[in-house]
């Protein structure tokens, strides 16, 4: 082998075991440095460790040198020197170091209020220290507690107990609470933050007596908050939970209510779930926090957005009541009913369905007279002299009045649209129609705005009835339903293409459930070419997940008062009447089983 040969060799065998050698090299000082930084961190933690107990030695030893009296929290319970929170430097960190003192009632020789009863129920006190870094990367926290007990025998207190229970919704106890007590109306004022037990209670002995002035309020993250209330407040005159009062040589008690927070999605659509953007509402509830007058803890006046949509985020349970306020708009329905209950850690949709106003305009909710649930699918007649009209709650209507200026999906040119305008009848040709041909059109597709949950009742038209001459199912239908836009098979009552809907108010083929977009084609003919039918109006009955529930809309109407006549399957026949007088009004009609 010549020198030029092996010289290639070897340069290409040297560029190899370099790159070999590079990702040995980064891999073992990559280790190195691994175990370099998991070294200095240790060390780093060992100081912070080493300087936090020294923090808690000296806070330790600053309380052994302290007169027993003077062992307590500045504006704590029990009140004394030493600081809640405060900075302190050792060996060039700083710790926050927070200071919790509690007068402890030791069973040993009884309990306030208990046999034996305790008159000084305040036996010692237990001193709690956190010390917390707050220069470092990680602020780690830590602990340590003792006990200082008085010299001399206990004398009898004048002093009292406060209580505090904190519980959810379902009326277990809730720990680790933070509980922030004030009272501004005792020397040295009290203003403390303290933690539930495992209990759900704090427990504070030793405490001084004061009437209806201690402010509890109870936090805790991810939670609904609760407080107590002044009495007499103009806003909340009469609060359900008073500030608390403390009497000697007694223990009182407050239980707060609090809970995992929920949110709750307010929307504004149409019946077909088209959203109406920029709607105002108002919302109150989360509970009561006042009686006589009832004073609702959360009251909100908010509006959704374009898309129709307001988010309330980390609401309280309870429950809430909610209220339109759009003049340019009717409310025809609520889903579900308001007012509605929110449970804890939960997600809510309340929806208000609205239509463009149309003064006068009346909204019927019909009510199960045990549950107060609302009742589906009954039948709401309103009626005066000159005029009735009939709605099953739970349905809504789409209806066609004018194909005019092509607004139809298409049709086989034997069908006049335009007119007179308003109306569908057959196209004359010379003043006579034909008698051997069916002519048809199919409207424009109808979109209910969701598949779930979707169904169809009846189709209606009018006039009901046609001409004698035009011979018997002069007028008839078929309907053709999907969820793609692009399968239109049109068939009749039996789901069959040789079948039609030929009498107005016939029930629509069952098959066309969940389906979110519908067409139907109507077919004219005549048996006499001097007559024609005529369709004026085209009606689909439907339900779908933006139609309410238990409610029926009527709307146009004229001032004056009306009849109101229910009927529901299972339940009695109620009849009422409504004085109509205003552009929007609402009325409720209980029925008994």
């Amino acid at each position: 082998m010549n020198n030029t040969k092996r010289s290639r060799l070897l340069t290409g065998f040297s560029l190899i075991d370099l790159v070999i050698s590079m990702g040995i090299i980064v891999l073992l000082f990559g280790g190195i440095f691994l175990v370099y930084s998991a070294i200095v961190d240790s060390a780093r933690n060992n100081s912070t460790r080493t300087a936090a107990l020294s923090v808690l030695e000296q806070q330790s030893e600053i309380i052994r040198n302290l007169p027993y009296d003077s062992v307590g929290t500045q504006n704590g319970i029990p009140t004394g020197i030493i600081p809640q929170t405060q900075t302190v430097a050792v060996a060039g960190q700083n710790f926050t170091v927070r200071t919790t003192v509690r007068n402890i009632d030791d069973p040993f020789d009884g309990t306030l209020g208990g046999v034996p009863n305790d008159t000084a129920p305040a036996d010692y006190k237990l001193v709690w220290f956190e010390a917390q870094c707050t220069q470092c990367v990680r602020p780690l926290s830590y602990f340590m507690t003792t006990t200082v007990a008085p010299i001399n025998l206990e004398s009898a207190s004048t002093n009292g107990s406060l209580f505090i229970n904190i519980i959810n919704a379902s009326g277990k106890s809730v720990s680790n609470v933070d509980v922030h007590v004030v009272n501004a109306s005792v020397t040295p004022a009290i203003d403390l933050t303290d933690t539930t037990n495992a209990s759900g209670v704090l427990q504070l002995v030793g405490v001084p007596t004061s009437t209806q002035s201690y402010a509890v309020t109870a936090i805790k993250s991810g939670y609904t908050s609760e407080k107590t209330y002044p009495p007499g407040d103009p806003s909340n005159p009469n609060p359900i939970n008073l500030h608390a009062t403390v009497a000697a040589g007694t223990v009182s008690e407050v239980t707060l209510t609090i809970d995992e927070t929920s949110d709750l999605n307010v929307k504004t659509s149409e019946s077909t779930c088209v959203p109406t953007g920029n709607k105002n509402f108002s919302i109150s509830g989360g509970g009561l926090i006042g009686l006589n007058p009832d004073v609702p803890k959360y009251s909100t006046s908010s509006a959704t957005n374009a898309e129709g949509l307001k988010t309330f985020t980390d609401i309280d349970f309870g429950t809430y009541a909610l209220t339109l306020d759009s003049p340019s708009s009717d409310l025809i329905g609520m889903i579900p009913l308001s007012p509605f209950t929110v449970d804890p850690s939960s997600t809510y949709d309340f929806r208000f369905v609205t239509r463009p106003a149309n003064p006068l305009s009346l909204l019927v909710v019909v009510k199960d007279s045990v549950t107060g649930a609302g009742v589906n699918s009954s039948t709401v007649n309103l009626s005066k002299s000159g005029f009735s009209e009939t709605v099953t709650t739970g349905r809504d209507t789409w209806t066609d009045t004018d194909w005019s200026g092509g607004q139809y999906g298409s049709q086989d040119g034997g069908i006049e649209a335009d007119s007179p305008a308003g109306s569908l009848s057959l196209v004359s040709s010379g003043g006579t129609y034909s008698t051997t041909t069916v002519p048809w059109l199919i409207s424009n597709t109808i979109d209910v705005g969701s598949s779930t949950a979707t169904y169809y009742d009846v189709i209606s038209w009018n006039p009901a009835s046609q001409p004698a001459q035009t011979g018997s199912e002069s007028v008839r239908f078929q309907i053709a339903s999907n969820n793609d836009q692009t399968t239109w098979n049109f068939v009749g009552p039996d789901g069959t293409a040789g079948t039609y809907y030929a009498a107005t108010g016939d029930a629509i083929y069952a098959g066309h459930e969940n389906n979110r977009y519908l067409r139907y084609k109507a077919f004219l003919k005549t048996e006499d070419e001097n007559y024609t039918p005529e369709v004026n109006n085209v009606s689909i009955d439907f339900y779908s997940v933006c139609v309410p529930l238990a409610q029926a809309f009527f709307a146009g109407l004229s001032p004056g008062t009306y009849s109101v006549d229910v009927t529901a399957p299972g339940y009695q026949e109620a009849t009422s009447t409504v004085s109509v007088t205003a552009n929007w009004q609402q009325t409720q009609v209980i029925l008994a089983p």
